[in-house]
Protein backbone atom coordinates (compact mmCIF):
# COMPACT_ATOMS: atom_id res chain seq x y z
CA UNK A 1 0.00 0.00 0.00
CA UNK A 2 1.23 3.30 -1.27
CA UNK A 3 1.63 6.50 1.72
CA UNK A 4 0.23 9.46 0.92
CA UNK A 5 1.14 12.80 0.90
CA UNK A 6 1.02 16.15 -0.63
CA UNK A 7 3.57 18.52 -1.51
CA UNK A 8 4.80 20.73 0.72
CA UNK A 9 2.70 24.07 0.21
CA UNK A 10 2.90 27.52 1.64
CA UNK A 11 -0.31 28.49 3.80
CA UNK A 12 -2.47 31.02 1.70
CA UNK A 13 -1.98 33.94 4.47
CA UNK A 14 1.54 34.05 3.52
CA UNK A 15 1.62 33.86 0.09
CA UNK A 16 -0.91 36.46 0.71
CA UNK A 17 1.49 38.39 3.01
CA UNK A 18 4.28 37.48 0.53
CA UNK A 19 2.48 38.86 -2.15
CA UNK A 20 1.54 42.04 -0.56
CA UNK A 21 5.26 42.93 0.06
CA UNK A 22 5.94 42.19 -3.22
CA UNK A 23 3.21 44.93 -4.67
CA UNK A 24 4.49 47.45 -2.12
CA UNK A 25 7.95 46.97 -4.06
CA UNK A 26 6.76 47.13 -7.40
CA UNK A 27 4.26 50.29 -6.61
CA UNK A 28 6.20 52.01 -3.96
CA UNK A 29 9.88 51.73 -3.94
CA UNK A 30 11.24 50.91 -7.77
CA UNK A 31 9.73 53.71 -9.40
CA UNK A 32 11.47 55.78 -6.22
CA UNK A 33 14.32 54.21 -7.39
CA UNK A 34 13.95 54.45 -11.22
CA UNK A 35 12.15 57.38 -11.65
CA UNK A 36 12.40 60.40 -8.70
CA UNK A 37 16.36 60.71 -9.28
CA UNK A 38 17.40 59.62 -6.39
CA UNK A 39 20.60 58.19 -7.93
CA UNK A 40 22.07 55.05 -8.57
CA UNK A 41 23.63 54.31 -5.18
CA UNK A 42 20.99 55.86 -3.01
CA UNK A 43 20.81 54.52 0.12
CA UNK A 44 17.84 56.58 2.09
CA UNK A 45 14.30 57.74 0.68
CA UNK A 46 13.95 61.65 1.48
CA UNK A 47 12.37 61.86 4.68
CA UNK A 48 8.63 62.92 3.19
CA UNK A 49 8.39 59.75 1.00
CA UNK A 50 9.90 57.40 4.11
CA UNK A 51 6.76 59.13 6.72
CA UNK A 52 4.54 58.71 3.57
CA UNK A 53 5.56 55.09 3.40
CA UNK A 54 5.75 53.78 6.62
CA UNK A 55 2.48 54.70 7.40
CA UNK A 56 0.86 52.96 4.23
CA UNK A 57 3.48 50.22 5.48
CA UNK A 58 1.26 50.37 8.84
CA UNK A 59 -1.82 50.94 7.13
CA UNK A 60 -1.24 47.60 5.37
CA UNK A 61 -0.32 45.17 8.22
CA UNK A 62 3.47 45.31 6.78
CA UNK A 63 5.50 47.13 9.10
CA UNK A 64 8.10 45.48 11.67
CA UNK A 65 8.25 41.55 10.64
CA UNK A 66 10.07 40.33 13.59
CA UNK A 67 9.00 42.96 16.07
CA UNK A 68 6.43 41.92 18.62
CA UNK A 69 2.23 42.53 18.28
CA UNK A 70 2.41 44.56 21.52
CA UNK A 71 4.84 47.16 19.94
CA UNK A 72 2.67 47.49 16.34
CA UNK A 73 4.48 44.94 14.72
CA UNK A 74 3.59 41.60 13.58
CA UNK A 75 5.73 39.40 14.51
CA UNK A 76 6.66 36.89 12.60
CA UNK A 77 8.49 33.42 13.08
CA UNK A 78 11.61 32.89 11.57
CA UNK A 79 9.63 30.63 8.53
CA UNK A 80 7.47 33.61 7.64
CA UNK A 81 9.98 36.05 8.42
CA UNK A 82 12.53 34.47 5.52
CA UNK A 83 9.50 33.62 2.97
CA UNK A 84 8.18 37.87 2.65
CA UNK A 85 12.31 38.65 3.69
CA UNK A 86 12.42 37.33 0.09
CA UNK A 87 10.36 39.56 -1.63
CA UNK A 88 10.99 42.90 0.07
CA UNK A 89 14.83 43.18 -0.75
CA UNK A 90 14.39 42.77 -4.81
CA UNK A 91 14.95 46.38 -5.36
CA UNK A 92 18.15 48.10 -5.94
CA UNK A 93 19.40 49.21 -3.01
CA UNK A 94 18.03 45.92 -1.52
CA UNK A 95 20.93 44.14 0.15
CA UNK A 96 22.25 47.43 2.20
CA UNK A 97 19.46 49.91 2.69
CA UNK A 98 19.12 51.26 6.00
CA UNK A 99 17.22 48.37 7.94
CA UNK A 100 17.99 46.07 5.90
CA UNK A 101 15.50 46.58 2.72
CA UNK A 102 13.01 48.67 1.99
CA UNK A 103 14.63 51.61 3.46
CA UNK A 104 13.85 50.45 6.56
CA UNK A 105 10.41 51.28 5.72
CA UNK A 106 8.75 47.66 7.17
CA UNK A 107 11.67 46.48 9.37
CA UNK A 108 13.37 48.59 11.61
CA UNK A 109 17.35 47.28 12.36
CA UNK A 110 16.57 47.06 16.35
CA UNK A 111 18.36 43.76 17.48
CA UNK A 112 15.14 41.55 18.26
CA UNK A 113 16.95 40.34 21.31
CA UNK A 114 16.03 43.73 23.00
CA UNK A 115 12.64 42.26 23.61
CA UNK A 116 13.86 39.37 25.66
CA UNK A 117 14.93 42.05 27.99
CA UNK A 118 13.60 43.81 31.19
CA UNK A 119 10.02 45.86 30.51
CA UNK A 120 12.67 49.09 31.42
CA UNK A 121 14.77 48.52 29.01
CA UNK A 122 11.87 47.72 26.16
CA UNK A 123 10.24 50.83 27.64
CA UNK A 124 13.51 53.17 27.68
CA UNK A 125 15.31 52.10 24.17
CA UNK A 126 13.31 49.57 21.96
CA UNK A 127 9.40 51.90 22.13
CA UNK A 128 11.69 55.11 21.21
CA UNK A 129 13.56 53.56 18.41
CA UNK A 130 10.52 52.47 17.07
CA UNK A 131 8.42 55.35 16.85
CA UNK A 132 11.34 57.27 15.90
CA UNK A 133 11.71 54.54 12.78
CA UNK A 134 15.57 54.73 14.37
CA UNK A 135 18.56 51.73 14.33
CA UNK A 136 20.32 50.85 16.75
CA UNK A 137 24.01 49.30 16.63
CA UNK A 138 24.85 45.47 17.41
CA UNK A 139 28.72 45.31 18.46
CA UNK A 140 30.55 42.45 18.47
CA UNK A 141 33.21 42.44 16.14
CA UNK A 142 36.74 43.40 17.04
CA UNK A 143 40.02 44.32 15.46
CA UNK A 144 42.18 41.14 16.56
CA UNK A 145 39.28 38.47 17.33
CA UNK A 146 37.16 39.36 15.18
CA UNK A 147 33.92 38.08 16.56
CA UNK A 148 35.64 34.64 18.84
CA UNK A 149 33.97 35.65 22.56
CA UNK A 150 36.43 33.54 24.07
CA UNK A 151 38.95 35.71 23.04
CA UNK A 152 37.29 39.47 23.09
CA UNK A 153 39.16 42.25 24.69
CA UNK A 154 36.70 44.57 25.65
CA UNK A 155 36.10 44.07 29.26
CA UNK A 156 33.05 44.95 31.82
CA UNK A 157 34.06 45.34 35.50
CA UNK A 158 31.63 45.82 38.32
CA UNK A 159 32.17 48.44 40.66
CA UNK A 160 29.10 48.45 43.10
CA UNK A 161 25.90 49.58 40.82
CA UNK A 162 27.88 50.36 37.69
CA UNK A 163 30.37 48.39 35.06
CA UNK A 164 33.04 49.96 33.52
CA UNK A 165 33.68 49.02 30.27
CA UNK A 166 36.47 49.20 28.23
CA UNK A 167 37.24 47.94 24.53
CA UNK A 168 36.84 48.83 20.91
CA UNK A 169 34.12 48.06 18.95
CA UNK A 170 34.38 47.11 14.54
CA UNK A 171 31.84 47.08 12.16
CA UNK A 172 29.18 48.22 14.36
CA UNK A 173 26.32 48.34 12.11
CA UNK A 174 24.14 51.53 12.30
CA UNK A 175 26.55 53.10 14.54
CA UNK A 176 26.62 56.59 12.71
CA UNK A 177 23.27 56.94 13.29
CA UNK A 178 21.96 55.01 16.75
CA UNK A 179 21.30 56.58 19.61
CA UNK A 180 22.26 53.44 20.98
CA UNK A 181 22.93 49.47 21.04
CA UNK A 182 24.39 46.55 22.16
CA UNK A 183 28.00 45.34 22.39
CA UNK A 184 29.67 41.97 23.83
CA UNK A 185 32.04 42.24 27.07
CA UNK A 186 34.15 39.62 28.81
CA UNK A 187 32.83 39.91 32.61
CA UNK A 188 33.90 37.96 35.49
CA UNK A 189 33.22 34.79 34.24
CA UNK A 190 32.75 34.34 30.72
CA UNK A 191 30.55 37.09 28.28
CA UNK A 192 27.89 39.84 28.64
CA UNK A 193 25.70 42.32 26.65
CA UNK A 194 25.57 45.60 27.61
CA UNK A 195 23.13 47.70 26.53
CA UNK A 196 25.26 51.57 25.28
CA UNK A 197 24.23 54.97 24.83
CA UNK A 198 25.97 57.15 22.13
CA UNK A 199 26.21 60.10 24.54
CA UNK A 200 27.49 58.25 27.84
CA UNK A 201 31.08 60.04 28.62
CA UNK A 202 33.56 57.83 27.27
CA UNK A 203 31.79 56.67 24.40
CA UNK A 204 33.21 57.58 20.65
CA UNK A 205 31.31 56.40 17.82
CA UNK A 206 33.51 57.12 14.61
CA UNK A 207 33.16 56.27 10.65
CA UNK A 208 33.95 53.20 9.82
CA UNK A 209 37.92 54.14 7.96
CA UNK A 210 36.92 52.93 4.16
CA UNK A 211 33.21 52.02 4.14
CA UNK A 212 30.24 54.16 3.23
CA UNK A 213 27.56 51.85 2.76
CA UNK A 214 24.10 52.34 3.65
CA UNK A 215 24.96 49.88 6.34
CA UNK A 216 26.58 52.84 8.37
CA UNK A 217 29.13 50.44 9.84
CA UNK A 218 31.06 52.50 12.42
CA UNK A 219 34.05 52.16 15.13
CA UNK A 220 32.66 52.02 18.90
CA UNK A 221 35.29 53.39 21.43
CA UNK A 222 34.97 53.00 25.31
CA UNK A 223 37.03 54.23 27.61
CA UNK A 224 36.19 53.70 31.16
CA UNK A 225 32.73 54.02 30.69
CA UNK A 226 30.30 53.88 33.65
CA UNK A 227 27.30 51.75 32.77
CA UNK A 228 24.10 51.36 34.79
CA UNK A 229 23.87 47.61 35.99
CA UNK A 230 20.29 47.77 34.76
CA UNK A 231 21.85 48.07 31.46
CA UNK A 232 22.90 44.49 31.77
CA UNK A 233 20.75 42.40 28.98
CA UNK A 234 20.15 39.23 30.32
CA UNK A 235 22.27 37.64 33.01
CA UNK A 236 26.13 38.75 34.02
CA UNK A 237 28.59 35.90 32.03
CA UNK A 238 25.30 34.66 30.05
CA UNK A 239 25.81 36.38 27.06
CA UNK A 240 26.85 33.68 24.12
CA UNK A 241 22.84 32.24 25.00
CA UNK A 242 21.62 35.42 23.89
CA UNK A 243 24.05 36.02 21.16
CA UNK A 244 23.46 32.54 19.88
CA UNK A 245 19.78 33.01 19.45
CA UNK A 246 20.53 36.52 17.87
CA UNK A 247 22.92 35.29 15.46
CA UNK A 248 20.84 31.87 14.61
CA UNK A 249 17.48 33.66 14.49
CA UNK A 250 19.04 36.90 12.73
CA UNK A 251 21.38 34.69 9.80
CA UNK A 252 17.80 33.00 8.87
CA UNK A 253 16.90 36.65 7.06
CA UNK A 254 20.41 37.25 6.29
CA UNK A 255 20.42 34.48 4.03
CA UNK A 256 16.89 34.90 2.88
CA UNK A 257 18.27 38.71 1.26
CA UNK A 258 20.66 36.61 -0.30
CA UNK A 259 17.84 34.67 -1.75
CA UNK A 260 16.02 37.46 -2.87
CA UNK A 261 18.84 39.51 -4.55
CA UNK A 262 19.68 36.39 -6.38
CA UNK A 263 16.17 35.62 -7.95
CA UNK A 264 15.74 39.60 -9.42
CA UNK A 265 19.45 38.85 -10.71
CA UNK A 266 18.60 35.47 -12.69
CA UNK A 267 15.33 37.25 -13.46
CA UNK A 268 16.90 40.48 -14.74
CA UNK A 269 19.50 38.34 -16.91
CA UNK A 270 16.52 36.10 -18.08
CA UNK A 271 14.32 38.73 -19.42
CA UNK A 272 17.45 40.55 -21.28
CA UNK A 273 17.80 37.01 -22.79
CA UNK A 274 14.87 36.50 -24.04
CA UNK A 275 14.80 39.97 -25.69
CA UNK A 276 18.26 40.62 -27.05
CA UNK A 277 18.88 39.55 -30.77
CA UNK A 278 22.11 38.48 -31.77
CA UNK A 279 22.87 36.96 -35.15
CA UNK A 280 19.10 36.71 -35.88
CA UNK A 281 18.25 35.46 -32.91
CA UNK A 282 17.46 35.55 -29.26
CA UNK A 283 20.13 35.32 -26.87
CA UNK A 284 18.14 33.01 -24.72
CA UNK A 285 18.67 30.36 -27.77
CA UNK A 286 22.85 29.98 -27.58
CA UNK A 287 23.30 26.92 -25.12
CA UNK A 288 25.77 28.99 -23.52
CA UNK A 289 23.45 31.25 -21.84
CA UNK A 290 20.84 28.76 -21.40
CA UNK A 291 23.76 26.95 -18.85
CA UNK A 292 24.33 29.95 -16.89
CA UNK A 293 21.03 30.86 -16.54
CA UNK A 294 19.68 27.11 -15.38
CA UNK A 295 23.02 27.19 -12.97
CA UNK A 296 21.80 29.90 -11.49
CA UNK A 297 17.90 28.70 -11.13
CA UNK A 298 19.51 25.36 -9.59
CA UNK A 299 21.35 26.67 -6.67
CA UNK A 300 18.84 29.60 -6.01
CA UNK A 301 16.16 26.24 -5.58
CA UNK A 302 18.65 24.15 -3.44
CA UNK A 303 19.26 28.30 -1.62
CA UNK A 304 15.48 28.04 -0.67
CA UNK A 305 15.32 25.50 0.99
CA UNK A 306 18.30 25.10 2.92
CA UNK A 307 17.11 28.63 4.12
CA UNK A 308 14.08 27.31 5.06
CA UNK A 309 15.04 23.72 6.43
CA UNK A 310 17.17 26.43 8.81
CA UNK A 311 14.18 28.41 9.56
CA UNK A 312 11.59 25.87 10.81
CA UNK A 313 14.74 24.30 12.75
CA UNK A 314 14.70 27.94 14.58
CA UNK A 315 10.57 27.99 15.11
CA UNK A 316 11.28 24.28 16.71
CA UNK A 317 13.24 25.73 18.78
CA UNK A 318 16.18 23.34 17.95
CA UNK A 319 19.80 24.20 18.36
CA UNK A 320 19.93 25.12 14.51
CA UNK A 321 23.55 26.24 14.53
CA UNK A 322 24.03 23.21 11.63
CA UNK A 323 20.89 24.37 9.73
CA UNK A 324 21.70 28.25 10.10
CA UNK A 325 25.10 27.96 8.51
CA UNK A 326 24.61 25.53 5.76
CA UNK A 327 21.92 27.91 4.73
CA UNK A 328 24.39 31.17 5.08
CA UNK A 329 27.22 29.77 3.35
CA UNK A 330 25.49 28.08 0.74
CA UNK A 331 22.99 31.63 0.35
CA UNK A 332 25.70 34.36 0.09
CA UNK A 333 28.31 32.15 -2.37
CA UNK A 334 24.79 31.63 -5.01
CA UNK A 335 24.50 35.09 -4.32
CA UNK A 336 27.99 35.79 -5.53
CA UNK A 337 27.60 33.33 -8.96
CA UNK A 338 24.11 34.77 -9.46
CA UNK A 339 24.93 37.84 -10.29
CA UNK A 340 28.42 37.22 -11.99
CA UNK A 341 26.48 35.50 -14.27
CA UNK A 342 23.91 37.58 -14.83
CA UNK A 343 26.46 40.78 -15.47
CA UNK A 344 28.48 38.09 -18.13
CA UNK A 345 25.12 37.49 -20.02
CA UNK A 346 24.14 41.23 -19.80
CA UNK A 347 27.78 42.10 -21.57
CA UNK A 348 28.84 45.89 -21.31
CA UNK A 349 25.19 46.70 -19.82
CA UNK A 350 26.11 44.34 -16.97
CA UNK A 351 27.88 46.79 -15.47
CA UNK A 352 26.28 50.21 -16.79
CA UNK A 353 23.97 51.85 -13.75
CA UNK A 354 20.74 51.31 -15.72
CA UNK A 355 20.51 47.54 -14.41
CA UNK A 356 20.99 47.81 -10.18
CA UNK A 357 23.32 44.07 -11.22
CA UNK A 358 26.48 46.77 -10.66
CA UNK A 359 25.68 47.74 -7.30
CA UNK A 360 24.96 44.61 -6.14
CA UNK A 361 27.93 42.88 -7.83
CA UNK A 362 30.39 45.41 -5.26
CA UNK A 363 27.75 44.74 -2.43
CA UNK A 364 27.71 40.82 -2.59
CA UNK A 365 31.41 40.16 -2.01
CA UNK A 366 30.59 41.81 1.67
CA UNK A 367 28.10 38.81 2.09
CA UNK A 368 30.87 35.90 2.06
CA UNK A 369 33.08 38.35 4.81
CA UNK A 370 29.39 39.77 7.10
CA UNK A 371 28.03 37.58 10.15
CA UNK A 372 31.21 35.46 9.93
CA UNK A 373 33.19 34.25 6.91
CA UNK A 374 32.62 31.38 4.65
CA UNK A 375 36.14 29.82 6.47
CA UNK A 376 35.02 30.30 9.78
CA UNK A 377 31.48 28.89 9.10
CA UNK A 378 32.91 25.87 7.12
CA UNK A 379 35.49 24.70 9.95
CA UNK A 380 34.59 26.46 12.92
CA UNK A 381 30.67 25.66 13.11
CA UNK A 382 29.77 23.00 10.68
CA UNK A 383 32.80 20.69 10.75
CA UNK A 384 32.74 20.81 14.26
CA UNK A 385 29.24 19.90 14.40
CA UNK A 386 29.75 16.81 11.86
CA UNK A 387 32.54 15.52 13.75
CA UNK A 388 31.02 15.82 16.83
CA UNK A 389 27.89 13.88 15.78
CA UNK A 390 30.25 11.48 14.18
CA UNK A 391 31.51 10.77 17.56
CA UNK A 392 28.33 10.24 18.85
Amino acid sequence: MGINYSAYQLPDELIELKNKYRRFNAEEIIPLETDSGLGYDADRLPEEDRERLVKKCKAEGLWGPNVPREYGGIDLNAFSWCVVAEEWVQHRAGLYAPGYGVYGITIIALPFVIFGGTKDQIEKYAVPSLEQCKMAFWGATEAGPGSDYASLETRAVKKGDYYIINGVKWFASGGLNSDWGLITTLTDKGMSIFIIEKDMPGVTILPQPGIRRAVEPAQVILENVKVPKENLLGEENKGGEIARLFFQKGRAPYSAHNLGVSVAANRIALEYAKNRVVFGEPLSRKQAIQGMLVDSEIEIRAARWLIWEAAQAIDKGKDARMEVTIAKVFSSETLGRVIDRAVQILGGWGVDQKYPLERWYREARIRRIGEGPSEVHRFQTIAKLMLREENN
